[in-house]
Formats: structure tokens, sequence, C-alpha cells
């Protein structure tokens, strides 16, 4: 499923350079406001404005639908190779194209990456269920939970295994427009259990958590330079998903189910979101895009307020970047077809093989 994307030609003698004075960006992204993606795409806007050469206008354009399917489908079909649209991409984007969805119309082998950024993720309970940390958890085992999910092929697979892997009797409604509908129905009382990726979870959660609403209990984790799953330095008093894994089943986690849920954590999380132009874009607006995130890296404004917003991941570009596509864009065939046998058998969802 890896597909590297066209090699960047190294600036020289006749490569023009782009500018783009008076113009307007747009930035899809495909959920509704107030999720991680639309969170992360209004921070990184105005840097983008400030440091692209004509200092352009960089607008998000939220553009919801199908967990993201039918936003990233738009793009596909009417972007121009010009750098004036770019689709800011999440791990519910990646997932339905790595497991066949027969909804999806776009291939990340037609895009060219010019950012990338790795997050992490929080699940959390109603205050009401009496609930103080993971122990309580896997206590209430039998307890009914329901869960909002915008699908069974997006990024919410995560959460959704996680749970089955812990023995909890979840139960999940699907055809939510994002996670920050997911955030907004279990603030109504509609919803008892949630998760929120580090930007929205950071931004909307810890307001509940600080009036009494909300109880933090893991987080997913984070990747060391081993590949090995260690606690989130954004969250590093929060147990991470394989110490509750570990915790509840008295043994370290193993065998093909968790096999499966790492594969898919790792694609999704380390990998989270990819900021994306169509392949045949010049190399010259591609450079332009990377030498743009380079600088406002720097910018004192930008590090003032990253942690806050983002949480405590970096941003990255160029080879840096690519590697983290070739992440989100490559699951093991054992785990995608692990995967759709429990999808199949669990929620009668059928992927093509």
């Amino acid at each position: 499923m890896v597909a590297a994307l066209v090699a960047l030609t190294v600036p020289g003698a006749g490569l023009r350079a782009a500018d783009f004075s008076g113009r307007v960006i747009s930035m899809m992204i495909p959920f509704k406001e107030g999720g991680g993606s639309d969170t992360w795409g209004r921070f990184n806007a105005p840097y983008l404005s400030r440091y692209l050469p004509g200092r352009p206008t960089v607008v998000v354009r939220n553009v919801p639908g199908g967990g993201s399917i039918s936003g990233a489908n738009r793009f596909a079909a009417r972007a121009r190779p010009d750098g004036l649209t770019v689709l800011g991409t999440s791990a519910s984007t990646q997932f339905p194209y790595l497991m066949g969805d027969p909804r999806v119309r776009y291939d990340y082998r037609d895009w060219r990456v010019l950012m990338a950024y790795g997050t992490g993720g929080v699940v959390y309970v109603s205050s009401r269920l009496g609930i103080a940390d993971h122990a309580g958890l896997a206590q209430s085992a039998s307890e009914p939970l329901l869960y909002g999910s915008q699908g069974p092929t997006s990024l919410d697979l995560v959460p959704v295994l996680a749970f089955k892997l812990l023995g909890l009797n979840v139960r999940t409604i699907f055809g939510l427009s994002g996670r920050g509908a997911g955030r907004l129905a279990f603030e109504r009382g509609e919803l008892n259990i949630d998760y929120q990726t580090s930007t929205a979870y950071l931004r909307n959660v810890v307001p509940l958590i600080e009036h009494g609403d909300a109880v933090p209990l893991f987080s997913w984790g984070t990747l060391d330079e081993h590949g090995t799953l260690v606690r989130d330095p954004s969250f590093p008093d929060l147990p991470h998903f394989g110490e509750v894994y570990e915790s509840v089943h008295g043994r370290a986690p193993g065998g093909i189910a968790w096999e499966s849920w790492f594969a898919f954590f790792t694609a999704g999380f380390p990998a989270q979101k990819l900021l994306v132009v169509p392949r045949q874009t010049p190399d010259d607006i591609v450079l332009a895009y990377q030498d743009a995130v380079r600088a406002f890296r720097l910018d004192p404004e930008y590090l003032a307020g990253k942690t806050a917003a983002l949480g405590g991941y970096e941003q990255v570009t160029g080879a840096a970047a690519q590697t983290i596509y070739e992440l989100a864009t490559d699951v093991p065939a054992s785990a995608t077809a692990w995967v759709k046998d429990w999808l199949r058998e669990d929620f009668r969802v059928r992927l093509e093989d």
C-alpha cells in the first residue's frame, strides 16, 4: 500500500519562485467545526498566510460528510495543482482508503505531502458513572456505555477495537459527522464515554474535567524511537492503552487482535494529519509550503501557543513528512484481514478483500 510520492526537484537555476500575492488559499477540512482536525487547521492557517510568499489569505473551509470521505472525494475530483486548494486529511480519511471502503474515490498516491503531524488521544467518561480512573472502568465492564462513532472504517476503529479488547460493554452508535459531534453529544448526556484527539481534548474537554463533568481514563500513548508504546508526553500522568490492557488482563498485550489494534493505532496517531496537494503540483509551490512550515515553526507566537493548542507534538515537512505519509498508508495485510473479519462479525460491515 505504500506509494512513494513524486520526488522533489532540488532547487536550482530555472526553478521559478512561487508567489501567492493577492490570492486566497482554501484549506479544506473534511469535518465539521470543533473537532481535532478543525482545531489543527485553524491554528495553522494564519501562520501559513504569514510565511507563504506573497502573504496570501488562507481560509479554512469545512466540508463534512461521510467521516471525511465526502470532502476528500471532492478535493480529489476538483482541486487544481496550483497550491490554492490544500486538503487536511486525518486518519479518518486514511482508514477508509486502507480498508477498501467502496465510498472512497481518492488515492493517496495522487497527492503530495506538504506537512505532517502526529497526535495522541484521550479516553474519558461522564462523571455521572462514578468512575474515578481506568481501574474503575474495568470493574464496571457490565455497565452499558454509549459511544458515538463516525463509522466503522474511520479513525474510530481504534477506540471501538480498544473497548472490545478491554471487554467493555460498549454500544457504538454510528453516523456522527466527526469527533466534535461526539463531544457535543457527550456534553448533552447522550453519550457517556468518548475520546478526542489531543488538539480537541486540550481545547474542549479539559474544561469539562475542570468543571467536574468528565473524568480522563487513559491515553492511547505514543511511540518511542524504537517503535515501543510509551506514555504520551502531553499526558504523562495518564496510563497508555497498553498499560490499561495489562491491568485488565493481568498479562502483557499480545495476539492478533492486539497486533491489529497496534497497526491501526500506528497508522492513525503518530501519522494523524497530513496537508496535501495534487500530485501534479509544481515543485516551486511545494517548496514554498515547505519553507513556510520551516519558518513558522520558529515563530515566537507559534511556539507560545502550539502546546496549548495542539499538544507536545512536532509538525514536520520534507523527508520527515514523507516518512509519516508512508506510516499512515501502510498497514500489514494480516491486520487488515483481521479487522475486516471483526467488522463483518460484530457490525455486519462487509468490505472488499
